[in-house]
């Protein structure tokens, strides 16, 4: 097994090993990656699933440790990182591809899940 050890993805490497052993979770981690831009909706979420929200919620918890929320935000903070390092996309261009309405939200997410302010980030991924 190959693991990205690198601090900035630290925080996915056991949560995407763990999506990939449970076919829900696995699915539910697809879905999500499509429908970043749109924003999240449980209820949709478990409907694309055909599974209900409880049970969408209770496997999330179980296999990942957290919310299906949490772990759709964990995907955005990916996605947002990918795109700061292979992109020359501004930060309300990068929020617009994550869901977000503007690069002020962004901001707040990226410092609250990783510690790290964007230009910190930027600096890093060079």
């Amino acid at each position: 097994m190959l693991a990205d050890l690198r601090a900035l993805q630290a925080p996915f490497i056991i949560p995407n090993h763990l999506a990939q052993a449970d076919p829900l979770i696995q699915r539910f981690e697809r879905w999500a990656r499509e429908h970043l831009k749109e924003g999240f909706s449980l209820q949709e979420a478990a409907d694309a699933l055909a599974t209900s929200a409880r049970t969408l919620q209770r496997r999330c918890e179980a296999v990942l440790g957290k919310s299906p929320l949490s772990y759709f935000q964990d995907l955005r903070v990916e996605r947002a990182q990918s795109l700061l390092h292979g992109s020359g996309l501004d930060l309300d261009a990068i929020a617009a591809e994550v869901g977000y309405v503007d690069g002020t939200t962004l901001r707040t997410l990226l410092r609250g899940r990783l510690g790290r302010g964007v230009r910190e980030l930027r600096a890093n991924l060079r």
